[in-house]
């Protein structure tokens, strides 16, 4: 049996994680129980590891009750350990629970949240969507000589930027270069989603413009930021311009590229371009959902493609990575 302590660590972390993915919690209680057995367990960073491995493994009640025992094994419990439980309750996605013991534990173990405890409830108030209340928090921060950093920027900008506070993500991005908070590509994808969200695609494409100038490489989610951008502003040929775009770099496009632009496609009767966005899933084994391929199929029997249309459902039946259960509409299966 490993220890948390030994030079396996990576491959005993993967272990773990891979037995919680498969739902294997009881082999991972297991696992971790065990670790009690050695002597590093009164050593804080060694049951700090195993309240963040019970976190990611979604196991929140074992992490707490780890933190719990902790003064039973003459462990000191300090800004380390609390930061594990807070992360362990916000992979458990239990953000109110953050919410809560950040307000409560520092008073109760006399320790200073630091950065981290910070940037962890303010990803809990976004993903519970307070965005204020996580806004609310650098003003809290400050206050305690606690400077905010990239994380907590680009945590709050994900998160005003997708969901339409466009106005708010653009004060962050101003109060961040005050800051000399330098922007990276997650900071500039925000922003980029946040322009094509509110629909000045213009705007967004002089930005993609403005990061290459700067030497910011722009990704994936670039592109599909800018098609949904013009698929929200109902543009079909700047829609495809940057489809486009995809090939001429170095990506492919993936499931979120092709579950854009293929219901628009369809929506404007395109389907010629959508029967060859078709094939290339199927060539480049692109994982997509079955409910996308199955509006394809529909909206061809609908346009009198029937042929077209049982090829992709065949298709679907014979490929090699992935078996798509696809259906012609009723009236076509008896033929």
């Amino acid at each position: 049996m490993w220890t948390v302590s030994e030079k396996k660590t990576g491959i005993y972390e993967d272990t773990v994680r891979r037995l919680a993915a498969a739902k294997r919690f009881r082999w991972v209680r297991d696992i971790l129980e065990h670790q009690k057995n050695y002597s590093d367990i009164s050593k804080e960073g060694f049951s700090t590891r195993l309240i963040t491995l019970y976190g990611k493994s979604g196991m929140h009640r074992h992490a707490q009750k780890m933190f719990d025992e902790m003064p039973q094994r003459n462990c000191n419990r300090t800004v380390l350990s609390l930061n594990a439980l807070l992360a362990a309750y916000l992979h458990s996605r239990k953000y109110d629970v953050v919410e809560r013991l950040f307000k409560d534990l520092p008073g109760e173990l006399s320790v200073k949240p630091d950065l981290v405890s910070y940037n962890t409830v303010i990803k809990a108030f976004c993903e519970m969507g307070s965005f204020d209340s996580a806004v609310s928090m650098l003003v809290e921060m400050e206050e305690k000589g606690v400077s905010p950093d990239l994380i907590t920027f680009n945590t709050l900008l994900d998160g005003l930027y997708a969901k339409g506070r466009f106005e708010d993500g653009e004060k962050l991005w101003a109060q961040m270069k005050e800051k000399n908070v330098a922007p990276d590509i997650r900071s500039y994808n925000a922003r980029l989603l946040g322009l094509a969200v509110e629909k000045k695609t213009g705007e967004a494409v002089e930005f993609h413009e403005e990061m290459k100038k700067k030497g910011v490489k722009p990704g994936l989610f670039c592109f599909n930021a800018l098609i949904k951008g013009f698929v929200n502003e109902d543009n079909l040929v700047e829609a495809k311009k940057w489809f486009g775009e995809i090939a001429k770099s170095e990506y492919d496009p993936n499931k979120a590229t092709f579950a854009t632009i293929i219901p628009f496609l369809c929506e404007k009767g395109d389907m010629k371009t959508v029967i060859e966005m078709c094939k290339e899933i199927f060539n480049s084994r692109c994982l997509v959902g079955a409910s996308l391929l199955q509006l394809v199929v529909d909206k061809l029997v609908s346009e009198s493609m029937v042929s077209e249309a049982k090829e992709i459902v065949e298709k679907g039946k014979t490929n090699r990575y992935c078996r798509y259960k696809l259906n012609l509409p009723t009236d076509e299966k008896s033929e």
